[in-house]
C-alpha cells in the first residue's frame, strides 16, 4: 500500500469527520426555532423531526468516515471498511439532497459550501475503495 494514499485518506477523513460531526451536533442541540432565526428557512417548510434526523445522520456519518479507516489501518479490522464507505456515500447523498433543496429555494450562497463537502466525501469514498479493494 502506498503510505501517501493512506495519509491523504486519513487527512481528508479527519477534515470531513470534524465538519460533519460539528454540523450534526449543532442540528441536534439547536431548536428548530433558533435555526429559523439563523436564516435556515428550509427548516420551517420541512416536516417535524427532519432537522434532527439530518443531524443524526451527519453525526454518524462523520464518525464513520474517520473511525472506519482508522480501524482498518491501525487494527486490521477489514470488516470496518464497508461501513466507512457506506458512511461516505451516505454523506455524499445528504449533500446532493442539500444542494437540491438550496437550489430549489434559490439559496445559492449555501450550495457552494455543500458542493465542497460533497466533493470531500466523494474523494474519501474513492480513496478508501482504491486503497482497500473490497472485491
Amino acid at each position: 500500500m502506498d503510505i501517501a494514499l493512506i495519509i491523504a485518506a486519513l487527512v481528508v477523513s479527519a477534515f470531513t469527520s470534524f465538519a460533519f460531526t460539528k454540523a450534526g451536533i449543532d442540528k441536534l442541540r439547536t431548536s428548530d426555532a433558533k435555526l429559523i432565526e439563523r436564516g435556515w428557512g428550509w427548516v420551517k417548510s420541512s416536516p417535524k423531526g427532519t432537522t434532527k434526523f439530518i443531524g443524526l445522520a451527519e453525526l454518524l456519518g462523520g464518525l464513520g468516515v474517520i473511525l472506519a479507516p482508522l480501524a482498518v489501518t491501525l487494527f486490521n479490522f477489514d470488516w470496518a471498511l464497508p461501513l466507512g464507505i457506506a458512511a461516505a456515500v451516505g454523506l455524499a447523498t445528504i449533500m446532493v439532497l442539500a444542494n437540491l433543496v438550496h437550489i430549489v429555494r434559490k439559496e445559492f450562497k449555501y450550495t457552494y459550501k455543500a458542493g465542497v463537502m460533497m466533493l470531500a466525501v466523494t474523494v474519501i469514498a474513492t480513496v478508501l475503495l482504491s486503497i482497500y479493494p473490497t472485491v
